[in-house]
């Protein structure tokens, strides 16, 4: 599957004829101090943290045996296919039956014992007699301490029937047969027929080929911001252009430390066969649209709003996108090629991934680019230029913030015109919001 952003982009230009689009600079400069000028607008942050894996299957069970005994057959094979409920594995049942005759014995010999007490404890506690010639007399004085004795045979009855029952019901629950829980495949034997085992030892190992997860490790640096629930991406290193949506649902609450370097185990499971294929229905359809108001805007000859986005973030130029529009009149249109379906995602375990962790994903934001925050303390500054050219020091509030641009949450407004005094593509390193940091080039940033 395609992630959004780049179907998105693969669709309209292969529909435009468009040329790949580079990245520059949108402001004047100034050769002589290396400054250029940035109009402060809105746009979309993502700040992400990267780290390469593996695939692992996500949903794997050892089957084990639940009583000890004889194995009398294993029904299955490393690489087997199986189904849920499906047999795979057996003891001889003669011991396990006869068990089971003893305990039923046990359960009849105890409710027969309590009936005969609850019994005497009736006939001691009665205040009539009847003789053996059939008269009825009154029994004047019933003996407390007989009753009292008859009391406790019959809890002493009822507990004795209580655990019969109990022994009954474990056994019942102990089953001879290894049932498959779900569907998947075996990947280990490890009983063959006339083993002799205990309680618990492992019949067999099956896995869910559907459910995938990666392990990656993440540095110190980064480990604050990632937390169980966050949205992930799997990049498959093998399959290009294969992007799947994922989740962390699980980060290791100890470092691994290898030569010194601190890293944490994260794991990232990768959406289900059912809603990878969803995601990609959606994504499709959004794709298309936009496709297709793209070619209309370029057919009436109105610059699509892919190329108006690419100019205001100072990507391209207007001669430029200019340029693109005339190629696009002038060539014909191409259909692009659908991405990949879910069934051709041929997933195995081991593969090779790089992950992409979403930490913070935020739309229409101020932004500014990071070489132009200084830092004096804890506030984060920039240069403004006011109306009359002259430069003005001001204090900003800083959000998120990515390699390349910081989201400014307070102190400028949109379209005033800042300074910068060093290459824009001078970035940083993602970090949560509000904290400060020293990003490449020594600049320090919000």
């Amino acid at each position: 599957m395609i992630h959004a952003k780049r179907l998105s982009v693969l669709l309209l230009c292969t529909a435009l004829v468009l040329p790949a689009i580079g990245c520059t600079s949108d402001g004047e400069s100034d050769e002589g101090n290396g400054s250029q000028d940035y109009t402060v607008t809105r746009g979309s942050l993502t700040v992400d943290v990267t780290a390469s894996g593996n695939l692992a299957f996500s949903t794997e069970e050892e089957l084990a045996f639940d009583m000890a005994g004889t194995v009398e057959d294993v029904f299955v094979e490393e690489g087997d296919a199986v189904t849920e409920d499906q047999v795979v594995a057996t003891l001889d049942t003669s011991d396990w039956e006869e068990r089971l005759r003893s305990l039923q014995l046990s359960v009849l010999s105890s409710e027969t014992s309590l009936k005969q007490a609850e019994m005497a404890l009736e006939a001691a506690e009665e205040e009539t007699l009847t003789t053996i010639t059939g008269d009825v007399v009154v029994n004047c004085c019933p003996d407390d301490d007989e009753i009292e004795i008859k009391e406790m045979q019959v809890e002493q009855a009822e507990l004795r029937l209580a655990d019969a029952r109990v022994k009954l019901d474990e056994h019942l629950a102990q089953s001879p047969e290894v049932v498959a829980p779900f569907d998947g495949f075996v990947t280990m034997v490890a009983a063959e027929g006339g083993d002799e085992v205990f309680k618990g030892s492992i019949a067999v190992t099956i896995v869910d080929p559907n459910e995938f997860e990666a392990l990656i490790l993440v540095g110190e640096n980064d480990i604050a911001q990632v937390t169980e629930g966050i949205p992930a991406e799997v990049s498959v290193d093998s399959m290009s252009g294969v992007v799947l949506p994922a989740e962390v649902t699980a980060v290791a609450p100890t470092a691994t430390i290898s030569s010194g370097v601190v890293n944490y185990q994260v794991t990232v499971k990768v959406a289900s066969k059912e809603e990878i294929a969803t995601y990609i229905e959606e994504q499709m359809a959004a794709a298309r649209a936009e496709m297709e108001k793209a070619r209309e805007q370029a057919a009436s000859g109105e610059m699509p709003d892919k190329l108006k986005d690419a100019i205001e973030a100072g990507e391209i130029s207007e001669e430029e996108a200019k340029a693109m529009m005339e190629k696009a009149q002038s060539g014909p249109s191409q259909n692009a090629p659908a991405p990949a379906s879910v069934e051709d995602i041929g997933l195995r375990e081991g593969l090779s991934v790089s992950v992409t962790l979403l930490i913070a994903q935020k739309s229409d934001v101020l932004l500014v680019p990071n070489a132009a925050i200084d830092v004096e303390g804890n506030r984060a500054f920039v240069t403004v230029l006011t109306d009359s050219g002259d430069e003005e020091q001001r204090a900003i509030t800083t959000g998120s913030a990515d390699w390349q641009f910081t989201e400014v949450t307070g102190g400028l407004e949109e379209g005033e015109v800042i300074r910068t005094f060093s290459a824009m593509s001078a970035g940083y390193e993602e970090e949560e919001q509000g904290g400060f940091a020293m990003g490449p080039g020594g600049h320090p940033r919000g």
